[in-house]
C-alpha cells in the first residue's frame, strides 16, 4: 500500500491568472518506491502559524483587528485558517513535483488577508495538511484505492515579499473593500450630491466631515 509524504519546495506569483494566484512546488514521495502511483486526488488545507514569529511594534498595531491588544496575545493569538485547495497528481514512482495553485483574495473582510497586510517584513510559518485518495496498481497490476492518512502535512515558510509582490502585481497602488449596500448607497449619495468625479476624492471628502 502506497505511503505518500508531501513538501512544499517554493512559492511564486502566478503571472496570468484570473485571479490573483500563488503556485506552491509540492513535492510527493512514495514508499515503496518502486510502487506505480496511478493518480492521487489530493485535499489541502493550509494554515497560518501565526504563533511562530516575532511581531514589531507597526505590525502589532495593524493586527488589533486580529487579536485585539498585544497583552491580550497570550489567549488571542491562535493559528489561523487560511484556505483549502485541491490538487491532482498524476502517474509516477518513487516522486514527483506539482504545482499546486492557490488563490489569494484581497477582501479586507477575510482574516488571512488582514493578516498578510498587516506584515511588513519576514517571513510566514504554514502549515500544510493533507488528506484525499490514492490510486496504485498492486502486485498483480490490479487497480486499487487507498486513503491518504490525515496525519499528512508539510512545513513551509513563505516570505512575506512574494504575497506583497502578488497583490501589487495585480492590484497596483489598489486596495478593496465590501460595504453593506446601504452604507454605499450613502457614500454614493454623497458622491453624486457634491459632483465629485472619483471614489478615491469621494472618501477624501467623506473622511473630513
Amino acid at each position: 500500500m502506497p505511503e505518500l509524504s508531501f513538501s512544499v519546495e517554493h512559492a511564486a506569483v502566478t503571472p496570468f491568472a484570473v485571479v490573483p494566484m500563488l503556485s506552491f512546488t509540492l513535492r510527493v514521495a512514495n514508499r515503496p518506491t518502486d510502487e506505480a502511483i496511478h493518480t492521487a486526488v489530493v485535499r489541502c488545507q493550509i494554515q497560518l502559524d501565526v504563533v511562530q514569529r516575532q511581531y514589531n511594534s507597526e505590525e502589532a498595531v495593524k493586527l488589533r483587528d486580529l487579536f485585539g491588544e498585544r497583552d491580550r496575545w497570550g489567549s488571542t493569538l491562535k493559528s489561523l485558517l487560511w484556505t483549502h485547495v485541491g490538487v491532482i497528481i498524476p502517474s509516477f514512482t518513487r516522486e514527483t513535483t506539482v504545482e499546486m495553485p492557490v488563490p489569494c483574495t484581497f477582501d479586507f473582510n477575510v482574516a488571512a488577508t488582514k493578516y498578510f497586510y498587516a506584515l511588513a517584513d519576514g517571513e510566514v510559518p504554514l502549515t500544510f495538511l493533507f488528506s484525499g485518495s490514492v490510486f496504485y496498481q498492486d502486485a498483480a497490476g490490479v487497480l486499487q484505492v487507498a486513503p491518504i492518512p490525515w496525519d499528512r502535512e508539510a512545513k513551509f515558510r513563505l516570505p512575506v515579499k512574494v504575497w506583497k509582490g502578488l497583490m501589487d502585481h495585480y492590484y497596483p497602488n489598489l486596495a478593496w473593500l465590501a460595504l453593506r449596500r446601504d452604507i454605499f448607497e450613502r457614500l454614493y449619495r454623497f458622491k453624486v450630491a457634491r459632483g465629485i468625479p472619483t471614489w478615491e476624492q469621494t472618501m477624501e471628502e467623506a473622511t473630513r466631515v
